[in-house]
């Protein structure tokens, strides 16, 4: 496996657990999106990108400025997957949409995106994560639907790891 870091943005702290499991499973390290460097992103050919949703599907705050970040490095030829918290009860409108803001941020930037999960199985009424009838990464919704988090985290990574 090529180098890989798992980078995430979490306010309640859902997020980073989420970030910390999924790196202890692929063996590498995960990261506070505010430690995200030009050096990080240039070190590492794989990135694991994970963000919490917030307000009307917006993203974590502090991916504000990763993203900055992101869209001012060299992505040609990396590998990148998404994963992201959202509430598919309370917000099933903008479900998980922070993973479509960190998606249309860096859509064009030469990397090649891994790790679509297909929309059977949850519920939810709109998501902008949601491109050509596929997630874009995985959702995860670990207040409402935690008893499927473990399952959904291993199958995703299973699906991935072949890429990294």
């Amino acid at each position: 496996m090529n180098a890989t870091i798992v980078v995430y943005g979490s306010s309640t702290g859902t997020c980073e657990a989420i970030a910390e499991k999924i790196a202890q499973k692929l063996g590498c390290e995960a990261i506070n999106v505010q430690d995200l460097t030009a050096d990080v992103v240039k070190n590492n050919q794989n990135l694991i990108l994970g963000t919490s949703t917030w307000g009307a599907g917006e993203l974590q705050d502090d991916w504000y400025d990763g993203l900055k970040v992101l869209q001012g490095a060299d992505l040609t030829g990396k590998t990148i997957a998404l994963f992201g918290c959202g509430d598919c009860e309370s917000y099933s409108d903008t479900f998980v949409g922070g993973i479509g803001e960190l998606y249309n941020g860096i859509k064009s930037s030469g990397a090649h995106f891994v790790g679509a999960v297909d929309t059977d199985g949850y519920t939810f009424d709109d998501s902008e994560a949601v491109v050509d009838g596929k997630f874009i990464g995985l959702p995860l919704d670990d207040v409402n639907e935690d008893d499927k988090t473990d399952t959904r985290i291993d199958a995703w990574i299973a699906e991935i790891s072949p890429n990294l």
